[in-house]
């Protein structure tokens, strides 16, 4: 056991400080993500120092069940190329630009207008894909405005990580938590709504008192115009992920894993949006985009994670962990957990971790798995190593040459997610008494 503890724990410290001090490597002229190399190194390491079996692993990489590792990521890569192929044909910067123009010269109208939209369109995508796509155009629009995108890039960041709570798809640890714990959709929406909705209030009227002063200056350039030129294209990626959310909402009562849903969503558009690039004799630029875009790197991630986790489990780690917490209190105790673990090992590794620590109890607590997805959302608002979210949006500013330190993100996350979090696992308390 003692072995298997400080292997895990030197890979999590080596994940924390790869992404604090050398988050790339470059190799001529690619460039990649270093995180999940330490990862795959550490669960290697495990193996090759016999702290698991490996046909144990495998088992448990292609067992036919909702935990299954494989399955979560075939639908959270699904989803996130839905999302990527309307970004990729302009769809989310057009409605900031729509949102943007409404605004017109206020910019506390403009902070409003772009904390809503960011906020249901998270809903309906992920909060990866939004973090992608309108933190460069905040960072275009600010420089050409002459104002200052501290506070805008602070609500596009605070509402993508608040809102992904609302529906199971919105994050892939919303997914690997619910999923593994036997919750589907419909079952997940009717306690995760208003919890999402009141720290989404609250998220929004600590980040006006913040930022209140630098609002009140006026905005001297204009929004960026966007025009979608393939609106057929638009009409084909919005119908399909219209389609693909419904039938992932009532799925569960006609036998179909969402993960089905999701790969053939995603078929079925590379086929349309195929024959309609034939019929015009044009490149599927969409559709290149969606096949360089897509979050390839957390495949080896999640599964060197999960290898980690079969090892703590078969070690007894994890159960004397379920110990620890007991069964009282699960709300206070898995949502102020979750979420500073969050910040120590990432949210995802610590979702799977969780898990495990949840079924380890004997039964699936409900109390604890929202509490533990809350947690797994809101810990990106602390620290920059929170979430992969919190790692692209930094990459992203560096390039924009943004100036936003591991500090100024602490005091805005501090100010911020802890009266969110207060706020969500209060309203999950009175939503369970009434579920």
């Amino acid at each position: 056991m003692i072995l298997s503890i400080i292997i895990c724990a030197v890979t999590c410290i080596a994940m924390i400080l790869s992404i604090l001090f050398f988050p790339k490597i470059k190799i001529g002229k690619i460039s990649i993500d270093t995180y999940w190399i330490i990862t795959l190194v550490g669960a290697a390491v495990l193996l090759a120092c016999g702290q698991a079996d490996l046909s144990t692993v495998g088992k448990a990489l292609i067992s036919d069940t909702a935990i299954n590792p494989i399955k979560i990521l075939v639908l959270f890569l699904s989803m996130t190329v839905l999302s990527i192929f309307l970004d990729e044909l302009g769809f989310f910067r057009f409605l900031a630009g729509v949102a943007l123009k409404k605004a017109k010269t206020g910019q506390t109208k403009l902070f409003l207008y772009l904390y809503i939209t960011v906020s249901i369109l998270t809903v309906f995508t992920s909060n990866d894909v939004i973090i992608l796509s309108f933190t460069p155009f905040i960072c275009y629009f600010a420089k050409n405005a002459k104002i200052d995108p501290t506070p805008y890039l602070a609500a596009e960041f605070v509402a993508a990580n608040t809102w992904s709570m609302a529906l199971i798809i919105g994050n892939p640890t919303n997914i690997y938590l619910a999923t593994a714990c036997g919750i589907d959709f419909l079952g997940y929406l009717k306690i995760s709504i208003v919890p999402t909705i009141a720290s989404g209030i609250v998220a929004f009227l600590a980040l006006y008192l913040m930022f209140r002063k630098k609002l009140s200056a006026p905005i001297e350039g204009e929004a960026e115009e966007v025009v979608i030129e393939d609106k057929l294209s638009l009409w084909v990626g919005i119908v399909h992920l219209a389609i693909c959310t419904i039938l992932l909402a009532i799925g569960s009562y006609i036998n179909l894993e969402m993960w089905l849903v999701s790969l053939c969503a995603v078929g079925s558009l590379f086929i349309i949006s195929g024959i309609i690039s034939i019929v015009r004799r044009k490149k599927p630029s969409a559709l290149i985009g969606c096949v360089k875009r897509a979050p390839y790197q957390l495949v080896p991630f999640v599964l060197s994670m999960f290898v980690l986790i079969v090892v703590l489990n078969e070690r007894g780690v994890t159960a004397e962990i379920g110990k620890l917490f007991g069964n009282s209190l699960p709300v206070l105790k898995y949502g102020t957990a979750s979420f500073f673990a969050s910040n120590l090992i990432n949210n995802i590794p610590m979702s799977v971790l969780f898990s495990s620590i949840i079924e380890s109890t004997g039964s699936v607590n409900q109390a604890a798995v929202f509490a533990t997805v809350i947690g797994s959302n809101l810990g990106a608002l602390f620290t920059p190593i929170g979430a992969l979210a919190g790692i692209m949006w930094s990459n992203i500013l560096n390039k924009h040459g943004v100036k936003f330190n591991y500090i100024d993100f602490l005091k805005i996350g501090a100010a911020v997610a802890i009266p969110t979090l207060v706020t969500a696992l209060g309203s999950l308390w009175l939503m369970l008494l009434v579920f």
